[in-house]
């Protein structure tokens, strides 16, 4: 039962199986995301994500879930995003970003696709998109400064932080009208291409987390303040962009 699975369909019958039992009419969904759905899933490494949408009688009774959690954890399968469509509903103007990447890399594995419809304000998308980016480069200054240009820490700074980015990128794409690439790869090179950003350094970003590339720490220093400066010059853009 430990076995890892090779592909994340492997495993759809038998985890709608387990939480059907569970919650029974109180199941509403169940949706893989991530890197699962977007086809850059790699056995072993990747985590698969689902999302379970539940009745409010269903979230009120998370407590039943605690042996099935940790019966597929060891099949790589994070604890699952449990909300309801009420609380979807109402959250996109508070989290359009995270709604909007949900929608656009998803698989439907049980139930009703609650995804597949969502409507985004284009105001709301902005204003996260500008607090995210405007707050990521206080706390990237900051951590920058604490690794005292450590190659190892920044490296790990870098891994744990270019990820978020590439979320926020697809809110960006969106406020352009541009249709988001589910692969994050793609993601940044049409971000790069719109915002008139430096590609090259972003695809170096992201090699540096899979971590396919290793600098010395005066390389990483450099990279790293390179990256501050992309970091300011996308929310120098953002303030400028209309979305009336």
């Amino acid at each position: 039962m430990s076995k890892i699975p090779k592909e994340p369909r492997e495993i759809f019958s038998d985890i709608t199986s387990d939480y059907k039992a569970l919650f029974g009419d109180d199941l509403f969904s169940i949706v893989l995301y991530g890197s699962a759905a977007s086809g850059e899933y790699m056995a072993g490494k990747s985590d698969i994500n689902f999302m379970i949408v539940l009745s409010d009688n269903g979230i009120d009774s998370l407590e039943r879930t605690f042996e099935v959690i940790k019966k597929w954890k060891k099949r790589n399968v994070a604890t699952p995003l449990f909300l309801t469509e009420d609380y979807i509903r109402t959250s996109l103007d508070a989290f359009p970003v995270e709604y909007l990447n949900f929608q656009n890399c998803h698989k439907l594995v049980y139930g009703k696709d609650i995804l597949k419809d969502l409507t985004f304000d284009r105001h709301y998308v902005r204003l996260q998109c500008e607090r995210e980016i405007k707050g990521k480069l206080l706390l990237l200054r900051e951590a920058f400064l604490e690794t005292g240009g450590k190659g190892k820490d920044l490296q790990e700074l870098v891994a744990q932080s270019i990820h978020a980015f590439v979320a926020v990128f697809n809110g960006l794409l969106y406020l352009k009208g541009k249709e988001v690439p589910r692969h994050k790869r793609d993601a940044v090179a049409q971000v790069c291409d719109t915002f008139d950003l430096d590609k090259t350094l972003f695809e170096k970003l992201i090699d540096i987390r899979e971590k396919k590339m290793k600098l010395s720490a005066t390389e990483m220093a450099g990279v790293f303040q390179a990256y501050l400066k992309q970091v300011r010059n996308m929310w120098k853009q953002l303030d400028r962009l209309d979305t009336e």
